[in-house]
């Protein structure tokens, strides 16, 4: 009887072997690490007979091991990304024509298995796999199929920018719609209307769902995939990235019971995030909270979700409207787009519950002139109204890369910068797959409502002497953020260009 010692509480690599399938080992589920270096065969009690028996076939001498479940998860995790790395590298682009039927639609792997698992052959299979597995390695938020006159590309939307993943043959871009249509449960036939389904992934055990949105275009179908998160993932205030002092403020803000919070921006600004954190802060048994989302960005677990579809009648207006009836103390509105949710938005906020929602401005400030726009009276905002986050996401420097700088006097005169100024700017390495950027940072402007605004929106004040009087009152605006950000070398004049500094 061999004696084999179990190890706890270890973080190891795999280990590759000359000579050794790490595949056929992996089948038999027997990894391969240093431990000392020393080289081991690690499996767990129950594949003993299994891992003994593939074992002795290779001449190679090994220690043997057991792994505490938790260490072995890790590892094994580990040699299935190292082992899909390695396939990559054997994915086609380019392939000659192939219709559907060729395909054995049962081989495609269900929702609930693992894409790093999967020992399917066919090459369409194969590369989807690797398409999903590269975009979160990538931290890619949305991947895009589009198919051109000539090619199929697939691009990746990383930290909010959009770059080019893989040039594919016209052929077979038509093969890997069909295959995310059949794992989204969408019809493969249809291809002349737009469709829109969901789907689920599992890599590295980590669980993902996957908005699917496929359109008809002009040279065949489009396809947009957008990686949703799990209520583990979404970030604590904290972990939004705004100062210290503000991220103060907001907790202020959040312990009212009732009234209406706004956050501001435009598409990509992060503004779900933001809100799904404010939720997740004041989340706790005795609350009722309830959101109404178009559409639904994060799967939280302990609130309820609505997902508003105009097809059948379910809008934001008649989404709020029935939430009132089901007793709840918050109530998230992805967006205030119309006068009819607006106003019960108000009434809402007006009756006892706190509201949290979207418009689409600039500035904070700005929110009460949108407001006032869509038709509702200056004493119900002055009344309801908490406060206004307007918000962007700036793209940080890489601190791997970044090189030094110098802002022209040209520059500098034209967006109020120091003369002579010490800035940084990308330059690409591995590490930030040469971008020059690797994640991003938030910043923003919150406007509190206080008395002296209330008597300016009754005199009914512009929008430039709401926001004048605030900054007296100490707001810091956008544009100095991200200035203060440029001088600071977390971000490049560029980005900052980009994202909304202006010329004076």
């Amino acid at each position: 009887m061999i004696a084999i010692p179990t190890l706890e509480h270890l973080d190891l690599t795999p280990l590759s072997i000359e000579g050794i399938d790490a595949t056929q080992a992996m089948k038999h589920l027997c990894i391969f690490t240093t431990i000392d270096e020393t080289p081991y065969a690690i499996f767990r009690p129950e594949h003993t007979a299994q891992a003994l028996g593939f074992l002795a076939k290779i001449d190679t001498p090994l220690s043997l091991a057991y792994l505490d479940d938790h260490s072995y998860e890790r590892l094994y995790h580990r040699a299935l990304e190292i082992k899909t790395e390695s396939e990559l590298e054997n994915v086609p682009t380019n392939q000659e024509s192939e219709s559907d039927e060729e395909i054995d639609l049962t081989s495609f792997l269900k929702n609930s298995s693992d894409i790093l698992t999967s020992e399917e052959s066919a090459p369409i299979i194969k590369f989807v796999n690797a398409l999903f597995y590269q975009a979160v390695k990538k931290g890619a938020s949305d991947i895009h199929i589009e198919s051109l006159e000539f090619n199929g590309e697939v691009r990746f939307r990383v930290d909010g920018v959009m770059a080019r993943h893989a040039l594919i043959d016209k052929n077979i871009a038509p093969l890997i719609i069909s295959r995310i249509k059949i794992i989204s449960n969408l019809d493969i036939s249809e291809k002349r209307i737009p469709q829109d389904g969901r789907t689920q992934i599992t890599i590295a055990g980590k669980s993902l769902d996957i908005r699917v949105s496929i359109l008809p275009s002009y040279y065949g179908e489009r396809v947009v995939m957008r990686i949703l998160m799990q209520s583990n993932s979404i970030p604590t205030l904290e972990g939004l990235g705004f100062e210290s002092t503000m991220t103060a403020k907001f907790r202020e803000l959040l312990r009212f019971s009732h009234g209406m919070i706004l956050v501001t921006g435009p598409t990509g600004s992060g503004k779900s995030t933001t809100m799904h954190s404010f939720l997740q802060t004041i989340a706790s048994p005795d609350k009722n909270i309830m959101t109404a989302e178009d559409p639904v960005e994060y799967n939280a677990e302990n609130i309820t979700q609505v997902q508003v579809n105009t097809k059948v009648g379910l809008t934001f207006a008649s989404a709020l409207r029935s939430m009132l009836r089901q007793d709840p103390d918050v109530i998230m509105v992805g967006e205030i787009r119309d006068a009819e949710t607006a106003q019960i938005a108000i009434q809402a906020a007006l009756t006892g519950h706190l509201l949290i929602s979207t418009l689409h401005t600039n500035t904070a400030t700005a929110a009460i002139t949108r407001l006032l726009d869509i038709g509702v009276d200056k004493f119900l905002i002055s009344t309801t109204l908490r406060g206004v986050l307007a918000q962007r996401l700036v793209r940080r420097l890489c601190e791997h890369c970044k090189v030094e700088d110098a802002i022209s006097e040209e520059y500098a005169t034209a967006y109020h910068l120091p003369q002579g100024a010490q800035i940084y700017k990308p330059k690409g390495c591995a590490k930030c797959n040469y971008t020059g950027y690797a994640g991003r940072i938030a910043v923003g402007e919150l406007f509190i409502m206080n008395d002296r605004i209330k008597l300016l929106i009754k005199d009914e004040a512009s929008d430039v002497e709401i926001r004048a009087a605030m900054r007296e009152m100490g707001m810091v605006t956008l544009e100095e953020s991200i200035k203060r950000l440029l001088l600071e070398h977390r971000t490049s004049l560029e980005e900052a260009i980009r994202v909304g500094i202006k010329e004076h």
